[in-house]
């Protein structure tokens, strides 16, 4: 049981949607860069780093900008390897593939990695809402007051 003022690691996040998702776009790009100057090909480095990295955005969003970051994982993908495909297809695919080939391939290979990141961020996202919700009867609040139209927002008086 936590302090009635402490916040838990569930309930730290505070960046705006808007910020998270770019941090995201800059760090998988990141990891990216960094998988290729070591391997030369995508490898399990960057599914590593992916999945890790949607689960720390997952943490850092603020409750009222969830759904940003619960479609983040499959449009991070998409995009960092339709930039590759654009750029070094061979290092998602073989070299001789066009950018459409390339993604899809790259999407194949990596699939698993972007079904990990996908449920533990959708999961920490659920876990996060749910706490907040306990907190909130917790510290009193009318039950009625705890229905949402979206993530973090309430119905109006």
């Amino acid at each position: 049981m936590t302090l009635p003022g402490t916040r838990t690691l569930w309930e730290e996040g505070r960046a705006p949607g808007h910020e998270v998702v770019a941090l995201g776009v800059a760090l998988a790009l990141t990891a990216a860069a960094v998988d290729l100057l070591l391997t030369s090909r995508m490898s399990l480095l960057f599914d590593l780093g992916f999945v890790a990295l949607c689960v720390a955005l997952a943490l850092a969003v603020r409750p009222a900008d969830f759904f940003h970051v619960g479609v983040l994982p499959p449009l991070l993908m998409l995009s960092t390897f339709l930039l590759l495909a654009m750029s070094r297809a061979e290092a998602i695919a073989e070299a001789h593939d066009g950018v459409l080939q390339a993604v899809v391939s790259g999407l194949s290979h990596h699939s698993l990695a972007l079904g990990a990141a996908y449920v533990l961020t959708l999961g920490v996202l659920a876990v996060r809402q749910r706490i907040a919700v306990l907190r909130e009867a917790e510290l009193g609040a009318d039950p009625g007051e705890l229905t949402r139209t979206g993530p973090g927002r309430r119905l109006p008086a």
